[in-house]
């Protein structure tokens, strides 16, 4: 099952509040699409009438709190897809029905249609941005979109369907997401081109230029040539091929003067998942999941127990003692780098503050030292308080930190830029031994919970290593 983020509905301008929700309930509705108003279900509302119980209830809203609708959001929705064939239109909709209820919590009134007409049936959920009550909004909040897939998903494992696992980030970029997968742009296959040209040893650009119009380029001369292969619908300047590709770069190869080296292709690696602690199926059913769950929690844990083997074997931490010994080691690493952090973040942070003081001090020297001269005079003091202040300030803090000779402020600057470099590898190494406690910590907490607390001393990773 699919879903996509709360879409709001918002009021056009030049029609009506009840004439904006008719226009989208009326589609929900569609007889055509939810096999003559079969599929549709709603709470606190009639489904023929509930454009005006919706608008009723924005009048009914300003007139208890006085409020006028800022926002001209009037309504959301909600769009499931359920794979073809996968689910009957009577489920669907109580599927959809039921992500409503627990989502809303009964404070909104809202309408469920399923649409039949499709190969794959989804649902549109539409709620009442304003309260049952009429006292308060829906307010759309940060993270939305993760909150419905979650509560979606639930659903969907709780009666046995599919779900969406990895879906695709919304905002990135098409070619990224698709990672190893991407196919090779129109730039990088000209470059591959020119390579597996310049391994026949062209005398000049022309001769190259020669070779990749017999196979297949077409070449368009000028100050500037331009390559375009069948399937580009534009042609791209050699000098917006990259560094090595230019044809200044490519002449500098023909004179003698440079090498022809091709750029290695970009390729992103497959980023493996971390081992994930398991789940307690029965601890799950206990809590009311359903058959469903239980299917994807055994297929899930035997994914992870999978992984878990496999990084055991692959750090060589079968022995169950090594892999103890091994994370309760990284901890106390982790926990050393920690503590060196802290206490460079609170040297640079004594450091900044004396800098200051220091600053300040002899900015303001001069004035205390004609107050002093002055005889500590009120009508002086009035006139420089804040030097005076800040001076006395200053004073103080050097008398609490025990210093009888302040240091110079280049002397402050060079350790702290010493101190800075210092944090920053540090925090580099913490990073990483950070990650690394805590792939150890969900492995052995894996390996306890498979062999529970009396468990051997080794840890196995395969059938033919027990014999």
């Amino acid at each position: 099952m699919a879903t996509t983020r709360i879409i709001p509905m918002h009021n056009h301008k030049g029609k009506t509040i009840e004439a904006c929700i008719q226009t989208r309930t009326d589609y929900a509705k569609n007889p055509d699409k939810t096999d003559g108003g079969v599929f549709v279900t709603t709470y606190e509302c009639d489904p023929a009438i509930v454009h005006q119980q919706f608008f009723l209830a924005k009048r009914e809203y300003k007139a208890i709190t006085g409020r006028e609708q800022i926002s001209d959001v009037i309504a959301y929705q909600v769009r499931q897809s359920f794979r073809p064939g996968e689910i009957s239109p009577e489920d669907a909709n109580r599927i959809g029905y039921e992500f409503a209820t627990r989502f809303l919590k009964g404070k909104h009134a809202f309408l469920v249609a399923t649409h039949v007409d499709k190969e794959h049936i989804h649902n549109h959920i539409i709620w009442n941005s304003t309260s049952l009550d009429c006292t308060r909004k829906f307010r759309n909040f940060i993270g939305s979109a993760r909150a419905v897939r979650r509560l979606s998903d639930t659903l969907c494992i709780e009666n046995g369907l599919s779900i969406v696992e990895n879906p695709k980030p919304k905002g990135m970029h098409y070619g990224k997401w698709q990672g190893n997968d991407k196919k090779p742009s129109h730039r990088e296959q000209i470059r591959a081109a020119i390579d597996a040209a310049m391994q026949e040893n062209p005398k000049d650009i022309f001769a190259l230029l020669d070779a990749l119009k017999a196979s297949g380029y077409e070449i368009k001369h000028g100050k500037i040539p331009s390559i375009r292969w069948k399937d580009q619908k534009r042609p791209a300047r050699m000098d917006t091929l990259g560094v090595g590709y230019t044809p200044d770069d490519l002449q500098a190869v023909f004179d003698g003067k440079n090498e022809h080296a091709p750029r290695a292709q970009s390729t992103r690696e497959k980023i493996e998942k971390p081992v994930q602690l398991l789940v307690d199926i029965q601890a799950a059913l206990s809590a009311g999941k359903g058959a469903g769950y239980e299917r994807w929690a055994k297929v899930f844990n035997l994914k992870q127990m999978a992984q878990t083997m496999n990084y055991l074997t692959e750090h060589a931490l079968t022995d169950y003692d090594a892999l103890k010994q091994k994370t309760e080691g990284v901890v106390a690493q982790r926990d050393t780098l920690l503590q060196q952090i802290k206490e460079k973040e609170k040297r640079l942070s004594e450091i900044t503050t004396l800098r200051t003081h220091i600053i300040q001090y002899i900015k303001t020297r001069d004035v205390y030292v004609d107050y002093r001269k002055n005889g500590y005079s009120q009508k002086y003091f009035a006139a420089n308080e804040a030097d005076i202040l800040l001076h006395k300030a200053a004073k103080k803090a050097f008398d609490e930190m025990g210093l009888k000779k302040l240091p110079t402020v280049a002397n402050l600057n060079n350790e702290y830029a010493k101190l800075l470099a210092e944090k920053k590898k540090l925090y580099a190494d913490y990073r990483i031994m950070n990650a690394d406690m805590k792939t150890l910590l969900v492995t052995k907490r894996n390996i306890d919970q498979l062999l529970g607390a009396d468990s051997p001393r080794e840890v196995r990773p395969n059938r033919n290593q027990q014999r």
